[in-house]
C-alpha cells in the first residue's frame, strides 16, 4: 500500500472565523472538536480535483502504475456530477487504460476502510490486481456559513491509496469488519436536494436551531450528541470483535488512526477501549475533519512522522454518516 494526499491551499484558522462570527466562542469549540484550522477548497475546486491532484502525484512516485491500474474505487459525497460517477471521469483525466474497473461509493467517515474491504474482494476474486482508492470531499460546499457546529470542525481534502495483492499471508490487510444502522441516518445528513426532496424555495429557507446554529435543508444538518452517542455505544464493540478474531489486544497494536471525528469523539473512544494516548494519531488540529480522506492522509502523515514502519500492526477504525462504521487491522 502507499498513499499521497492533497490538501486545499487556502486554509482557514479559528482566529480568521472568530473575526467574522465574534460571538462563536472559538476557546470553547477547539477544547470540544481540537481543530484550529481547516483546508478549504477553492472557487470551483472540486473533490475530483483534489482526487487528481492525489492521484498523480501517487503516480509521480509509481510511473509504472499507470499501465497497472485494474480497479479505481472513487469514494466521495460531493461528487462533481449527478452522472456519471467521478471514478469514470478520473480514468480519463489520468489517462489509464480502458480496461479498468471504475465505481463511485456514497460513503463519509466510513469509507476509506469500507472501500478497502471492497478492494480486497475484488483483488481476491481475481477481477482487479492493482486498485486505485480515491478518497476525498468539499464538504464545505455542503455546510451552511452560519453553522458554527460545522464550520468550525469539517475541512477539505483527498487521498490516494495504491492497494494490491501481497504474497505474504501476514503482511497487508488482515482482517475487517463493517456495520450499518440505517435508522439513524437522520443524525447526519442533508436533507434536500436529492429526488426525496428536490430543491425548492422552500429548502433554501435558513432556519436557525436551538444552539444558534445556521442551516437550509440543502445543508448538511448534524446532530454532534446523537453522533457522539452512536460512536461510543457502537465502535468500542466492533473493534474489541475484531481483535478477539484475531486473537491479539491493544497491548499488540503498534499504532490506532481512528476517523478524525473530533477531539470529544477521539477522547471518547481513546478512554473506551483503554489505549495509551500515544498510541493513537490525532491531525486534526491543523486539518480538521477531512471525512473519508482522513484515514488515509492520517496513515500517510504518520508513516512520514516514523509512527508507521515495516512490520507496524495499526487498527483503522472509521464512522460516521449512513449511520456506518468499520474496522480494519493492517500489517505493514
Amino acid at each position: 500500500m502507499d498513499i499521497a494526499c492533497h490538501l486545499p491551499t487556502q486554509v482557514v484558522t479559528n482566529a480568521e472565523l472568530n473575526e467574522v462570527f465574534p460571538a462563536w466562542d472559538m476557546d470553547r469549540v477547539a477544547k470540544r472538536a481540537g481543530v484550529l484550522q481547516r483546508h478549504i477548497a477553492g472557487p470551483g475546486e472540486t473533490a475530483l480535483d483534489m482526487g487528481v491532484a492525489a492521484s498523480r502525484a501517487l503516480l509521480d512516485r509509481h510511473p509504472s502504475l499507470i499501465d497497472q491500474i485494474d480497479g479505481i474505487i472513487f469514494c466521495t459525497q460531493t461528487p462533481d456530477y449527478v452522472m456519471p460517477p467521478n471514478s469514470c471521469v478520473l480514468q480519463g483525466e489520468l489517462g489509464l487504460c480502458d480496461e479498468v474497473l471504475a465505481l463511485d461509493i456514497n460513503l463519509a467517515c466510513s469509507g476509506y476502510v469500507y472501500s478497502l474491504a471492497l478492494a480486497e474482494g475484488l483483488i481476491v476474486a481475481g477481477t482487479c490486481t492493482n486498485v486505485l482508492i480515491v478518497t476525498a470531499d468539499t464538504y464545505s460546499r455542503l455546510i451552511n456559513p452560519g453553522d458554527r457546529a460545522a464550520r468550525t470542525l469539517f475541512g477539505d481534502g483527498a487521498a490516494a491509496s495504491w492497494v494490491r495483492a501481497s504474497n505474504d499471508d501476514h503482511t497487508g490487510l488482515l482482517d475487517v469488519l463493517c456495520a450499518t444502522s440505517g435508522k439513524g441516518f437522520e443524525k447526519f445528513f442533508v436533507p434536500a436536494g436529492g429526488a426525496r426532496c428536490p430543491r425548492s424555495a422552500d429548502t433554501a429557507r435558513e432556519q436557525v436551531d436551538r444552539s444558534g446554529n445556521v442551516r437550509t435543508d440543502e445543508d448538511i444538518h448534524m446532530d454532534g450528541l446523537g453522533v457522539l452517542s452512536f460512536v461510543r455505544a457502537k465502535v468500542p464493540t466492533q473493534v474489541r470483535t475484531l481483535l478477539d478474531r484475531k486473537g491479539i489486544t491493544v497491548a499488540d497494536l503498534d499504532l490506532v488512526v481512528f476517523h478524525q471525528a473530533s477531539k470529544l469523539a477521539l477522547d471518547a473512544l481513546t478512554r473506551a477501549l483503554k489505549l495509551p494516548e500515544d498510541k493513537v494519531f490525532r491531525n486534526l488540529s491543523s486539518i480538521g475533519n477531512t471525512v473519508s480522506a482522513s484515514i488515509p492522509i492520517s496513515l500517510e502523515q504518520a508513516r512520514a512522522e516514523g509512527a508507521i514502519a515495516a512490520g507496524s500492526l495499526v487498527l483503522l477504525c472509521g464512522f460516521g454518516v449512513g449511520l456506518s462504521w468499520a474496522s480494519a487491522l493492517v500489517q505493514f
